[in-house]
């Protein structure tokens, strides 16, 4: 007997039922979106946060934010308001570990501080290694954002880019696509070697209706590629951010900000 659509949708339910994919559903919690979701990996000696309570720790500065990776990773991409300290002395890179003492001396050894560490995602194990570390050292308020960095990126954030990073992407990656988001004029009278001018000003509030529009058509934009890394920059970090933010939204998966001044960049890019 041929199946029919409600009966393969039924059968689809009750195999996620039974996987627990729908278990807020069978729970009675409420249902969780893709924003407010974690990884609910089982037997975690620290818990978890959500990609939005991970927002608001950032605007509300309620706890601090470690970014559990390499400094050089960390330079090239960290999420903004993320501080990274120097590795654990005497550990091989494949299981790199970020030093507790010097965590220690950031938050001033307070070890009810509460504190929010995360990596490069679900199957990276740095940010566990380090809640492991903490609380043996008598830390008390450990959390995760285990969805990590590329969650981050995949749901609209934007990362921030040090003056050591903009240095290693310009040496290293050579498809890599600087947008200016001063003005056209400032733009041409004092450039930077292969940045595209994307003005700030001309971006307006909603998808694909402005300069950002003409800059897909014209190829500013690297439309063919969406993973491809985008470093922005501007007159200052605040329009180097809202432009950042604006690309992102039009669904490229790779877009940094400078927060530093114009003149910060050139003089990290042009060493």
């Amino acid at each position: 007997m041929k199946a029919t659509s409600a009966h393969v949708w039924r059968t689809i339910s009750i195999v996620w039922l039974g996987l627990g994919v729908y278990a807020p559903y069978a729970s009675g919690q409420p249902v969780m979106n893709i924003q407010q979701t974690t990884l609910m990996e089982s037997a975690q000696k620290t818990s978890e946060i959500s990609t939005e309570e991970l927002r608001v720790i950032l605007v509300e500065k309620i706890a601090t934010v470690f970014d559990a990776r390499p400094f050089k990773e960390y330079a090239v991409s960290h999420i903004p308001g993320a501080i990274n300290v120097s590795a654990k002395p005497g550990v091989p890179m494949s299981l790199y570990v970020s030093d507790v003492t010097e965590i220690g001396r950031v938050i001033q050894n307070n070890k009810a501080a509460p504190l929010v560490l995360y990596c490069n995602g679900p199957f990276c194990g740095k940010s566990k290694r380090l809640a492991e570390e903490l609380l043996a050292a008598g830390y008390t308020n450990v959390r995760r954002y285990q969805l990590g960095i590329p969650v981050w990126r995949a749901l609209g954030g934007t990362t921030e880019i040090e003056a050591e990073g903009t240095q290693y992407v310009k040496e290293n990656d050579q498809t890599a696509v600087w947008i200016d988001a001063r003005e056209p004029e400032e733009f041409m009278t004092n450039p930077i070697q292969k940045a595209r001018n994307l003005p700030l000003s001309g971006i307006k509030q909603g998808k694909g209706i402005d300069e950002v529009k003409k800059a897909k058509d014209d190829g500013r934009l690297p439309m063919e590629d969406h993973n491809t890394r985008i470093i922005v920059f501007g007159r200052d970090g605040a329009q180097a951010k809202a432009a950042a933010e604006a690309i992102a939204r039009e669904a490229f998966h790779n877009v940094s900000y400078f927060a530093g001044t114009f003149e910060g960049l050139r003089t990290a890019v042009e060493r």
